[in-house]
């Protein structure tokens, strides 16, 4: 939260001081460094950073991506319209002004998540337990479905689509964000080897215990 609130003052700071030295407008075609903290609010409404928001120039393949403070920089023209979108997110359009009085500016930017309402489920019950007895003794299942049921819900018809089915896209935006995370961490240097992990060494001792490397082909 100190780290948010330092950025926040830097940019307020840099922008006073633009507007009190400022001589004459900037043309519309000079570049701009265009800066911003994307923010939004925790479940007790507390202010936190918002990391790996895209920010990019609407209609081109200039932009950023906010960092681990939700902080973003990168060069714009006034009057360009930059966007910001995150997964869970609603998108943000926002318009650099064109009649600036200086070569920087800044933004402080907040994203609400992004709620899908899906349409309404009536759920009507029995009138009664005995009209559900009534209905469900003269429900009639004839062998065949009963054989259909089971073959569907056989283990390695289960064990197949688990193994073949597509994952939704809350799980890949939870993956690309991971992966995202991991790189940010290690950016710059090497990723740090298992090969001093003791709980690595102790897995492939169990393992080598266990003959999980043997080969079970016999000449």
């Amino acid at each position: 939260m100190s780290k948010i609130l330092g950025i926040c003052f830097f940019l307020l700071t840099v922008g006073f001081a633009n507007r009190a030295y400022a001589q004459m407008p900037i043309d519309s075609n000079i570049v701009i460094q265009f800066s911003g903290i994307v923010v939004t609010a925790d479940e007790d409404n507390r202010i936190i950073p918002l990391p790996y928001t895209n920010v990019a120039i609407k209609g081109s393949t200039r932009g950023a991506s906010s960092d681990l403070n939700g902080f973003f920089s990168f060069a714009a023209l006034q009057g360009e319209v930059v966007t910001l979108s995150r997964l869970g997110y609603k998108t943000v359009e926002y318009t650099i002004p064109d009649t600036l009085h200086s070569n920087l500016y800044s933004i402080v930017q907040i994203m609400s998540e992004d709620t899908l309402l899906l349409p309404e489920t009536v759920i009507f019950p029995w009138p009664s337990r005995k009209h559900f007895e009534i209905e469900f003794l003269a429900l009639d299942v004839s062998d065949v479905q009963r054989e259909a049921a089971k073959e569907n819900m056989s283990p390695e018809l289960l064990a197949e689509l688990r193994q073949n089915m597509q994952v939704d896209g809350t799980e890949v935006g939870r993956m690309v964000i991971a992966q995202q995370a991991a790189d940010f961490r290690y950016e710059g240097q090497f990723k740090p080897q298992r090969i001093f992990d003791p709980l690595a060494w102790k897995q492939f001792i169990e393992a080598w215990k266990n003959g999980d490397f043997k080969n079970d082909k016999k000449d």
